[in-house]
């Protein structure tokens, strides 16, 4: 649910039509719809008000019934056949109840009595807003489509076929490598382009994928153009569905990869015709600083010599076909795996000693000698060229060296699909405004009272299951969303200051502070709530992207002006450093969790913590002591002198209630 404010704020921006024949009716209501409007064009009867809808650009229609020349409903009638969209609210006497169900019938928005309630009011006006709001979201989204559509014609060789697949669409793209113009190619079977040399196994396949199965099928096919030459195409076919769910049409993405195609088709040909194929993807370490350094001339002359020292250390017994170059420093080469006498424990053993090899090998290319030192994905069975490919992605991140990469494919796609999923949920409890905040209670040490509360994020999914940031907050960071998550927590986290005399610790990263919007919102907040405003603590999130570290100190100092007190989380783990306390000059040190749960039991936690609590005393900076689980340790925390702690020995996070 919108608050006030926020009804206002997007009120204020939206041009009221006001249609009222009462002259001392219409100017009492103006003076109540001034709160909400700046721009408020007023007629006197039903004419005036379709005149000033045409002569005017109008977002909503405010409008009484009865009326002379032109009554209201006629009025609506006459809007409608111009703007079939336009939010109108109707405002009537309780006596003309009769008009309420033809007022429905003409798709009005809301009905208002008089005199008008400014509580029924704000609910219609927020359901408005939703109205107008999706609206928005629906031709943004349209704009988007057409963009997209724009991009891929660009980009893409694109074409359409009727069910029976005859050509009825092909874009500029698809005439230039074709070499044929549209008139030609309209109305004709894709046959006209179709080279004869591509096995009817792959066209049996795609038909009986996007025809009977009714799903998306991606492929290479060699094509042939009116001039005779050949030419690849990574090419995806997609049937269109209606809203019964049969197929309308169907349409093609190609990519021209001619010039690439060479090794890869060789290597896909193989992979295709072997029941059980086997492969290994061999990569240069750190190829692309060797491109950076040396030049790409210079890159590929090593990439060119390694190919002949690749296929020269093969171990012949396991019998792989020839090296296949793909670029970018990598190699692939492979085999059917029901030819292999070896066992698959023994063939690994076999590659892990020929990588040794490899990384002795140097490179001498005259002027240049380089060390060589390679990474290693295998794979087999179902999915081998792109399990190769996610192995060497993993190997990078883990900074490892050998993969067997057998079904992470699978599980990249099911990660995928995670997030995706995950996102629709955010986008959900977003529009749903269920994105909450729960409180967790600070306790000061020496009183055993709560002095403050630290706001932390939930997520309400569609069950009513309470999520924690944990579950969705990193997908939110990679989407658009985050901004909304972090603007509505905001929101919560002051509007709790109403509800407790304790102060509120709002979690802020730099992510969020060197974004404008937010500070916008932020310095909103604190001067709408400028009394209350020292209770306010910004707990600073440690970050090492910070990427306008002068924004953040320009911030902290800024709210400092109003009594804002600035605290430093997870102090002693991660990014935290002595050094950044002097830029940021906090009033609060919050010990990191993981030093506080091991005090008891781990020396060095209890040095580093010992060593902190010094520091902080002597800058006259307090401090918060995270993940008190039990009595022992806050007995420990006390003798240390700490100032507050927090953890679920004094309560966890839960709603703050007045």
């Amino acid at each position: 649910m919108l608050n006030i404010k926020n009804i206002i704020k997007y009120t204020k921006n939206l041009k009221l039509l006001y249609v009222e024949d009462n002259k001392e009716a219409r100017e009492s209501v103006v003076m109540m719809l001034e709160e909400f409007f700046d721009d408020i064009t007023t007629a006197i009867d039903g004419e005036d008000g379709c005149q000033k809808f045409k002569d005017n650009t109008i977002d909503l229609i405010l409008t009484d019934i009865n009326m002379p020349k032109l009554n209201g409903l006629e009025m609506i009638k006459k809007i409608r056949e111009i703007d079939k969209s336009i939010p109108i609210l109707v405002l009537s006497a309780y006596n003309e109840t009769d008009f309420f169900m033809e007022s429905i019938k003409l798709g009005v928005d809301g009905y208002l009595f008089k005199p008008i309630e400014r509580q029924q009011f704000i609910r219609i006006l927020e359901k408005v807003i939703q109205k107008l709001q999706l609206k928005d979201e629906n031709e943004n989204n349209i704009q988007l489509l057409n963009q997209y559509q724009e991009a891929t014609d660009h980009s893409s060789i694109v074409s359409k076929t009727n069910t029976k697949g005859i050509i009825t669409y092909v874009n500029n793209e698809f005439t230039k490598i074709s070499g044929y113009k549209k008139e030609e190619l309209i109305g004709k079977n894709h046959n006209i382009v179709r080279h004869p040399d591509n096995p009817s196994s792959i066209f049996k396949d795609m038909w009986d994928t996007i025809k009977n199965n009714k799903q998306t099928w991606q492929g290479t096919l060699r094509n042939i153009d009116k001039y005779g030459k050949s030419y690849y195409v990574k090419t995806t076919v997609k049937p269109i569905l209606n809203k019964d769910n049969n197929i309308i049409e169907y349409i093609a993405l190609r990519d021209d990869i001619t010039d690439i195609m060479n090794p890869k088709k060789q290597l896909q040909d193989l992979i295709n015709s072997s029941k059980t194929p086997f492969a290994v993807m061999i990569k240069i370490e750190n190829f692309e600083d060797i491109e950076k350094f040396y030049g790409q001339k210079m890159a590929q002359k090593i990439e060119d010599q390694f190919s002949l020292v690749l296929e020269s250390k093969i171990p012949e017994n396991c019998e792989f076909e020839k090296v296949f170059p793909i670029g970018d420093g990598e190699y692939v080469f492979a085999k059917d795996k029901e030819y292999c006498k070896d066992t698959t424990k023994h063939i690994l053993t076999q590659l892990r000693a020929f990588q040794n090899s490899l990384n002795l090998e140097k490179i001498d290319i005259g002027e240049v000698e380089y060390d060589i030192s390679v990474i290693i994905s295998i794979a087999y069975g179902n999915d081998v060229l792109e399990n190769l490919k996610y192995g060497i992605k993993k190997l990078i991140e883990t900074k490892s060296d050998f993969i067997l990469a057998n079904d992470l494919a699978k599980e990249e796609q099911n990660q995928a699909k995670q997030n995706i999923d995950t996102l629709k949920t955010i986008k959900q409890a977003i529009y749903d405004f269920k994105i909450i905040s729960y409180f967790q209670p600070i306790i000061n040490n020496k009183t055993k009272k709560i002095e403050k509360y630290e706001s932390l994020v939930r997520l309400e999914d569609e069950t009513g299951k309470i999520l924690p940031p944990f579950f969705f907050l990193d997908t939110a960071k990679r989407g658009k969303y985050y901004s909304a998550i972090t603007s509505m927590v905001l929101h919560n986290s002051f509007n709790a200051l109403s509800l407790t005399k304790a102060d509120i610790s709002i979690n802020l990263s730099a992510l969020d502070i060197e974004q404008k919007s937010t500070r916008d919102n932020l310095l909103d907040l604190i001067k709408a709530n400028k009394s209350d405003a020292k209770r306010v603590v910004f707990e600073l999130l440690e970050d090492e992207n910070v990427k306008d570290f002068k924004t953040i100190i320009s911030f902290i100092e800024e709210v400092k002006k109003y009594g804002i007190k600035i605290a430093i989380d997870d102090f002693g783990a991660g990014y935290s450093n002595f050094e950044r306390l002097l830029d940021y000059q906090p009033d609060i040190l919050k010990i990191d969790g993981s030093l506080i749960k091991n005090i008891l039991t781990d020396k060095f936690s209890l040095n580093v913590v010992e060593t902190i609590v010094t520091f902080a005393k002597k800058q006259n900076m307090k401090i918060v002591a995270e993940y008190v689980e039990n009595e022992e340790i806050f007995n420990l925390l006390c003798s240390l002198d700490i100032d507050y702690s927090q953890g679920y020995f004094f309560g966890k996070p839960e709603p703050l209630t007045e």
